[in-house]
């Protein structure tokens, strides 16, 4: 039997083990975020260590940053 290392309490049932640990962690893989997405097209664009939430505030600086990376995604 194999038991993880970082088990509070062990419950044996009928056919399973229940390890209950400390908190809740999503399945899975990590979320993306699109925030994520942001900073990568910013980082494209060469735009690197630029705070994103203050140039979005300034709607034509923010526009132009819209318009320079959608003209990298067409061919």
């Amino acid at each position: 039997m194999y038991v993880c290392g970082n088990c509070e309490d062990i419950i044996f049932g009928h056919d399973e083990v229940l390890c209950l640990t400390e908190g809740k962690r999503p399945l899975g893989r990590p979320r993306h975020r699109w925030e994520d997405d942001i900073k990568t097209d910013l980082q494209e664009v060469g735009c690197v260590g630029m705070d994103w939430i203050e140039l979005a505030q300034d709607r034509d600086r923010w526009r132009a940053l819209v318009t320079a990376v959608l003209n990298l995604w067409v061919p």
